[in-house]
């Protein structure tokens, strides 16, 4: 059973983010001991009041919380590696960024060498560590997120997605393709209002007061795929599939890139094929599976 020990934290890894965590740290009063592998990256935090340890596993041993952001997954394992048994008994906070897999492999290791595990994803930018606009997802050891919850809530809005130790990466890794998703075809719509000699920033005013229609349309299409039951959520398939024809005809006719709508307009004519031309947009979700 972890035991809650407030107060000292070590940190691993300062580039921008990790130094903002240990500096966020540090500005509340915890005793911060750090560590990179470049030492220079130290002095901004020594003169802040941290202290500086030689060595990963001099600065594991400082603290019952280990808060690790680094580069990727082979700088974690590399520095799992290199401290050894230092980090027995200790709460290892893994936030650098990573897949639900390896989330779980670390998780495996770190209970190897006698730790407990959390794996965080960092949702901002360093600047805004310490401020309700980072989101930070938190998985892994429900005794680890009881002890050290409070502290790591610091560093942001802090939400703990259970045992899981993948559930933190599973949900960054959700948030971000959503991003991804809509802003590459934000992207291709500026480029077809722009090629038609529409103001691109007065469209976005306008695109930007319809926004708040969406929660509600992304609830029920989740919950539609959730149950099965597919309602027409913008209109029939088959009616949909019509326009999507124009779309795609619009986009080519002003050299627009239209693979994507192509790509939609195909899955829209195999879910109307097997005989679900009554359903809506959301049905296209059984259809996105590889073998689908």
């Amino acid at each position: 059973m972890t035991t809650t020990t407030t107060g000292r934290v070590t940190v691993l890894g300062l580039g921008d983010m990790g130094s903002a965590i240990a500096r966020t740290f540090v500005d509340r009063g915890d005793r911060t001991t750090v560590w990179n592998r470049t030492a220079s990256r130290s002095a901004p935090l020594a003169a802040a009041g941290a202290t500086v340890a030689a060595t990963a596993a001099e600065a594991v041993a400082a603290s019952p919380l280990v808060v690790l952001c680094l580069l990727d997954g082979t700088a974690v394992d590399e520095v799992l590696d290199s401290v050894g048994g230092a980090i027995a008994g200790k709460v290892l906070v893994n936030l650098t960024s990573g897949s639900p897999a390896k989330a779980r492999a670390h998780e495996r290791r770190a209970n190897e060498r006698g730790a407990e595990y959390l794996d965080g994803k960092l949702m901002g930018d360093p600047p805004y560590i310490g401020t309700p606009n980072v989101m930070i997802p938190v998985s892994g050891s429900g005794d680890a997120w009881a002890a050290h919850g409070p502290t790591l809530r610091g560093l942001g809005t802090v939400a703990y997605h259970g045992p899981d130790a993948g559930a933190a990466a599973v949900e960054f890794m959700a948030q971000v393709a959503v991003s991804y998703e809509l802003l590459v075809g934000y992207l291709h719509t500026l480029r077809l209002v722009q090629e038609e000699g529409v103001d691109v920033v007065e469209f976005a005013e306008r695109v930007a007061v319809s926004i708040p229609a969406y929660p509600p349309l992304l609830t029920g299409m989740a919950r539609a795929v959730k149950s099965g039951e597919y309602a027409p959520d913008l209109g029939p398939l088959r009616v949909q599939a019509a326009l999507m024809d124009d779309m795609i005809d619009h986009r080519e006719s002003v050299g627009v890139e239209a693979v994507r709508m192509r790509e939609v307009k195909k899955l829209m004519d195999r879910r109307i094929a097997d005989g679900h031309g009554d359903q809506g947009f959301s049905s296209l979700f059984e259809l996105l599976a590889e073998d689908g």
